[in-house]
């Protein structure tokens, strides 16, 4: 048996949240929460090429509190299966030899089930590198699942064990500490954000949210592009900081972000009627790193003619697509991550980010861990994260045993 976080299946609670979960965000991590600690039997590789993995820690995750709070889209419904442990931003210690890693080895986890997982021959997308693409994930080895943290038989990081396959595990320097690892998986889904943006020389970009995706994918286009002017969109002083601090041209709050935009770009301003602010003009690449409806409208008011508009965050319904049309806007997903084209080479996301977290001072990330005996608080302060200044919180698994 093995302790572990279950999210099952709701609807009461489901639409309890849904209603009320961003007004009073407390009772999510209470009543409302479909959520509970349990004893599970420990997950069984499935087939050849997986092992077990305990997890050191484990991260809560933006889409991890919109599935608590409701806000999910149910196109997602088919992509999962219930009940699941949540959980897919994991640095852990591999149990069984596989494959050419040893039992023993510290990993972090790219958490998509592609075909190679599921045991298929690759679609085109795992044929070409974009395994996030994968056409295949409700059949094969498991069950349906887009990643772990939202598959039955796989487990996920909240929880003392969990299972992956080789084509999932990448090992760990010993000099890159467990509280960096941990950060490895969402930095590579930030740098398949910010390169999805294909920022040109000296090109302005609008980054809107400032949590753990806005602060990585601002780092990222510092790393990997030659963006110019990058404005970052952040709510609370800590976000601020951080944004300063990892190449910010400029900060600034919700309500002055079109205004900054104009100065910069020289763009018109107007006002709707009804509505908010939008500009004729603006910069040449937004990237919606919040996942509200509100972020997605100003990256989409804020965006020149022509420019492109990437969602980074978990999108939710209710934007105003009127831009998109008018202003022939390029909109496109940023899911996990891939094989990236960098200076003329392709190479992984996740050895990208392992080199990022490695030489970058990423202290400060990570503010708060929690046991899993302690989830309600967790989920309590991750949803205030912003507020708290502590961008990112993650389950420590070790602490219940």
């Amino acid at each position: 048996m093995t302790v572990a976080l279950e999210l099952f299946r709701s609807v009461p609670r489901y639409l309890a949240a849904r209603a009320v979960g961003e007004r009073v965000p407390g009772l999510v991590a209470g009543p409302l929460a479909p959520l509970r600690l349990v004893n599970r039997d420990e997950p069984v590789p499935p087939a050849e090429g997986w092992g077990r993995v305990a997890p050191r820690l484990a991260g809560i995750c933006g889409s991890d509190l919109a599935t608590l709070s409701g806000r999910t889209s149910f196109y997602f419904s088919p992509l999962v299966s219930m009940p699941f442990v949540p959980g897919h931003e994991v640095v852990g210690d591999l149990f069984d030899d596989v494959e050419d890693l040893p039992a023993g080895t510290r990993v972090v986890i790219d958490p998509v089930l592609s075909c190679a997982a599921r045991g298929l021959p690759p679609c085109s997308s795992c044929a070409e590198g974009s395994t996030g693409r994968c056409d295949r994930v409700t059949v094969g080895h498991v069950s349906p699942g887009l990643q772990t943290g939202y598959c039955a038989d796989t487990g996920g990081g909240w929880s003392a064990m969990l299972v992956a396959h080789r084509s999932q595990l990448h090992p760990v320097p010993d000099a890159l500490p467990d509280e960096r690892a941990v950060l490895v998986e969402p930095l590579a889904c930030a740098i398949h954000a910010a390169l999805r943006g294909r920022p040109e020389p000296g090109d302005t970009v609008l980054v809107v949210g400032a949590g753990t995706v806005g602060i990585l994918t601002l780092l990222a286009l510092r790393e990997f592009t030659d963006a110019g002017s990058i404005v970052v969109v952040a709510k609370h002083q800590g976000q601020r900081d951080l944004a300063r601090r990892y190449g910010a041209t400029e900060v600034v709050g919700p309500r002055e972000a079109v205004s900054a935009v104009r100065r910069g770009s020289r763009a018109f301003r107007l006002q709707p009627e009804r509505g908010g602010a939008f500009l004729l003009g603006g910069v040449d690449v937004g990237i919606e790193c919040a996942g509200t409806r509100g972020s997605l409208d100003l990256a989409l008011r804020t965006t020149r003619a022509g420019g492109r508009v990437v969602l980074a965050g978990l999108p939710v319904a209710g934007a105003d697509l009127t831009p998109v049309w008018f202003r022939e806007l390029e909109v496109m997903g940023a899911y996990a991550s891939g094989m990236e084209r960098v200076n003329g080479d392709r190479r992984s996301a996740f050895d990208l980010a392992m080199s990022v977290a490695a030489e970058v001072d990423l202290d400060g990330v990570l503010g708060a861990t929690y046991p899993l005996g302690s989830w309600r608080e967790a989920i309590d302060h991750a949803m205030s994260a912003g507020r708290l200044g502590t961008p990112k919180v993650a389950f420590d698994p070790r602490e219940d045993s």
